[in-house]
């Protein structure tokens, strides 16, 4: 299991973060199998190339692949870190951690749809792909996006980039609240709380995109993915105003 060898060379440890778990539960165990199914699931949806023509296709389906791979290990990695940090395997832990790998399966094949049509249509719209070079990659685009509704595609993926950020933290505040028997130091519930915060901001941004999808229509649904560039901004003000209080470890 790759979280193993991980963890025996302290990947992702942090000198302002104490450890609290340095071995793998069940229940971490569990999660990695779900995640590498979900990337399976990626991987398999693809059609072994069988000319020429159809892998240089293959390789123009990679920056979709890319962005649901990193989206996938980003998930991978709060969690690492969460169970890391605070070493937590009770009931309320194994309900929402359910609830979050139940989240990764059920979206990964919308995510895989949403990025392989958004980037067909920008290399085709751009000009990158010659309709007369690459017939199969854009009548795929094509198909795939006849009839489509962006709109209705912004509230999946901001329906579920919401839930996610709901579990995180969930999770986070229910480390908050066990701060004592966890016995947090100040410069840990500092940054644990510099935690909910970015959560906060995640959710903000998810709804934000909602909003403009709901209510905006189709007109706005292009805006609704815009929303997110705010989480660079967003997140880059809230470390530097928390940077100011963070306090030191004697």
């Amino acid at each position: 299991m790759i979280r193993e060898p991980l963890v025996a060379n302290q990947f992702g440890s942090d000198r302002l973060f104490r450890w609290r778990s340095h071995e793998v539960n069940r229940l971490e165990a569990f999660s990695d199998a779900v995640f590498a199914f979900a990337l399976t699931l990626l991987v398999v949806a693809l059609e072994v190339p069988r000319t020429y023509q159809q892998l240089i296709d293959a390789v123009r389906g990679f920056p979709a692949f890319a962005a649901c791979f990193a989206l996938l290990y980003m998930l991978w990695y709060h969690h690492y870190t969460y169970f890391r940090r605070y070493g937590l395997v009770d009931r309320f832990v194994v309900v929402w951690n359910a609830v979050l790998v139940f989240l990764v399966l059920f979206f990964v094949y919308p995510l895989k749809f949403l990025f392989s049509l958004l980037f067909g249509v920008w290399m085709i719209n751009f000009g990158w792909i010659d309709p007369e070079t690459s017939p199969e990659f854009v009548a795929r685009v094509r198909e795939g996006a006849h009839g489509w509704d962006p709109r209705q595609l912004m509230l999946i993926y901001s329906g579920g980039y919401l839930a996610v950020s709901v579990v995180f933290l969930l999770l986070y505040r229910h480390a908050w609240k066990l701060r004592d028997a966890l016995e947090l130091d100040a410069l840990e519930r500092h940054l644990t709380v510099d935690s909910l915060y970015a959560h906060w901001v995640d959710i903000g941004v998810a709804l934000l995109s909602l909003g403009l999808a709901w209510f905006g229509g189709v007109e706005q649904s292009l805006w609704a993915g815009v929303a997110y560039a705010l989480l660079g901004p967003a997140h880059g003000v809230l470390g530097k105003w928390r940077a100011r209080t963070r306090p030191t470890r004697a």
